[in-house]
């Protein structure tokens, strides 16, 4: 009897087995959408596009500093014209014959020709 109870309990227990399915554990890979080279491309595409926007924005700069370096020298040589244009028009006011002869009468000279010829200097 109780060798039939051992095997009844034993062929439950088997039969209990033989009836669950056998389990295998199943690895699922998730894919992704982006493939591993792709993820590359796209980083190595990224890397020059930021390194495309830092040189834009670096010659960008360069290019300003230099127009605002040019726009203040135009400026000094349009002041030194305007400079130079009064000293020219005060050498001719003061180059006249008439001057002269006054300034030669008032420091006691004698004016022997009545004809006073201006002057003009080498490369003028």
């Amino acid at each position: 009897m109780m060798a039939a109870e051992k095997v009844r309990s034993w062929q439950q227990h088997y039969t209990a087995q033989a009836a669950e399915p056998v389990k295998k554990q199943v690895v699922v890979r998730k894919s992704s959408w982006i493939t591993q080279g792709e993820k590359v491309l796209y980083s190595i595409a990224g890397i020059c596009l930021i390194l495309a926007s830092i040189l834009v924005v670096t010659f960008s700069s360069q290019t300003d500093t230099l127009n605002r370096n040019l726009q203040s020298v135009e400026q000094k040589v349009q002041k030194q014209e305007l400079k130079n244009a009064g000293l020219a028009d005060e050498i001719k006011e003061l180059s006249r014959p008439e001057r002269i002869i006054k300034k030669a009468k008032e420091n006691g000279l004698k004016i022997q020709d009545a004809k006073v010829k201006q002057a003009r200097g080498l490369g003028n």
